[in-house]
Formats: C-alpha cells, sequence, structure tokens
C-alpha cells in the first residue's frame, strides 16, 4: 500500500503479523533469561533459530506468492487458450494482502467493462468463482459466463 506521498505503507495484515512475531521473539528472549543458567544458552540458539527463521519467512513469502501468482497465470491462460480459442483477453491480480492471490480477473476484448475472476486451484480444477457485469446487466447475459463450480 501507498499513501499519497507515495510512501510504502505495510498493510495490517503484514503489520499485526509482524508485530506478533516480534513480540513472540522478546517473549522467547525474556523467558530464556529467566531459565536456569544450564539451558539457558540452549534457550538463547532456540530464540536465535526462531528470530532466523520468521526473517527468512517475511523475505522469501512475497517472492513465493509472485511465483505461484505466474504459474496460475500460465494455467488460467492455457485454460482460456482451449476454452475461448478466437478471442483475445487480458489477466490481472487484485493487489494488497487481503486479495487471494489464487484469484486472477479476465477481461475479454468482445466483452468490455465485464469481469471474471477465476480460481485456479490447479490445471484441472479451473472455474469462474466472481462475475462483475455492467450496471443493470446480469452474470448470466454475459458471453463468457460460466456457471461451474470448483471443487
Amino acid at each position: 500500500m501507498k499513501n499519497l506521498k507515495g510512501e510504502i505503507l505495510l498493510h495490517p495484515i503484514t503489520a499485526i503479523e509482524t508485530t506478533v512475531s516480534i513480540i513472540f521473539v522478546i517473549v522467547t528472549f525474556i523467558i530464556s533469561l529467566l531459565l536456569p543458567k544450564k539451558i539457558r544458552k540452549l534457550s538463547f540458539i532456540i530464540g536465535a533459530l526462531l528470530l532466523m527463521l520468521l526473517l527468512l519467512y517475511f523475505t522469501i513469502r512475497p517472492f513465493w506468492v509472485d511465483y505461484q501468482v505466474s504459474k496460475k497465470m500460465e494455467l488460467l491462460n492455457q485454460y482460456l487458450r482451449v476454452k475461448y480459442p478466437h478471442q483475445e483477453w487480458a489477466i490481472s491480480r487484485q493487489e494488497g494482502r487481503q486479495y487471494n492471490p489464487h484469484h486472477l480477473e479476465v477481461e475479454f476484448e468482445n466483452e468490455k467493462g465485464w469481469k471474471y475472476t477465476y480460481l485456479i486451484v490447479n490445471e484441472k480444477n479451473i472455474c469462474q468463482s466472481i462475475w462483475t457485469p455492467p450496471e443493470g446487466k446480469l452474470p448470466e447475459e454475459g458471453k463468457h459466463f460460466e456457471s461451474n463450480h470448483c471443487e
């Protein structure tokens, strides 16, 4: 998220995850200070390992999600090529932590104003989950409306 000045802000979910993780690591280190001397060193090692794992998680996670989204886009493109062979479309994803990265929006060239959201579970299980028609239209009126449900 960015504010009006272009500064990057943490999404509330990320802020909560980070805060809880920091508190958990601090509590782990405080508890290790209170433990007897012979197991204090082991508890510090466990706390440091926990800290490193959390840092690794928060560093790698965005790249892992982007990788997964790129794979899902490939699968959706293959699915659409088979389902709608002579048509063109644009695939996008809703940005932000609150949106499911496995949901991708498709807008077809020959149906402007309509957005179809696809859920990609795996290569054999791709389905439309959300339809966004223009105002005053019903989803069933869309040229690319599919009523199949994911399993």
